[in-house]
């Protein structure tokens, strides 16, 4: 960082680094060599419609962009999304880019946004980190984003379910496909609360293709508790344990 730079500069030094503890490689538009390293974020990348702040490569193709803002800007930075649309749908110099970039990025260096162009209705939302490019390139490598995959999970079997579990399970699918992935399940003490969360876990994962799910819970107590219902977890539709599907890890 040099002196007398202006808000925005200031954010790229802090975006330089985020990226870099990323796995990304930083670099200016008149020294670009693709084949370093998996995935390179490369600076005032010139489109058609003027330069983007950064061009993401993975595999030396064109994937993602960042639009850089000033810290100011704050929560506002929703409103510069439509922006960052603009580069993603432009001609790139340099390489012939035949697909709308996919990725979309906007930070100030202390907030980020994100948005998945190939979610059935993108939008973007905060993110703690710029994702790695092993990631954009497994997500890539997809028939669908994550949302878009939440479109197609089947109907719920409700053998050996609950009332309360059932509605629960189908009102929080029901919101998941309805873009609102924020949901509160509120069940009264002994209602199988674990059972019911467990259940959506395994549906995520097997009809989803979720890759993590984190299942966090305030005492060490309810930590051994939920571990070990899951190990006896067995699926209506499976004949084999959970854990003997998916990996599950707690944490110390």
């Amino acid at each position: 960082m040099t002196l007398n730079q202006t808000p925005e500069q200031k954010a790229r030094d802090q975006i330089d680094k985020q990226l870099q503890q990323a796995g990304w490689v930083v670099q200016n538009k008149n020294q670009i060599n693709l084949d370093a390293g998996l995935g390179q974020a490369i600076r005032e990348y010139q489109t058609d419609t003027g330069p983007a702040d950064y061009i993401l490569f993975v595999d030396r193709q064109p994937v993602g962009v960042i639009e850089a803002k000033p810290e100011g800007l704050g929560y506002k930075l929703i409103s510069v999304e439509e922006q960052t649309a603009e580069y993603a749908v432009a001609k790139l110099k340099w390489v012939n880019n035949q697909k709308p970039l996919a990725f979309l990025y906007q930070s100030t260096g202390v907030i980020t946004r994100f948005t998945d162009a190939r979610d059935p209705k993108p939008r973007s939302h905060e993110i703690f980190s710029f994702h790695r490019p092993e990631t954009l390139k497994d997500w890539l490598l997809q028939a669908a984003s994550l949302r878009s995959r939440l479109q197609t999970i089947p109907q719920l079997d409700p053998t050996d379910l609950r009332d309360c579990q059932k509605i629960a399970i189908n009102n929080l699918e029901t919101s998941f496909k309805a873009n609102r992935p924020r949901a509160l399940i509120q069940m009264a003490t002994g209602a199988g609360k674990t059972f019911t969360a467990i259940t959506a876990m395994y549906r995520l994962l097997k009809f989803a293709d979720a890759k993590r799910i984190l299942f966090l819970v305030d005492t060490r107590n309810l930590g051994e508790q939920a571990e070990q219902e899951m190990m006896s977890y067995q699926p209506n539709d499976d004949n084999r344990k959970f854990t003997d599907l998916y990996a599950v890890q707690r944490l110390q």
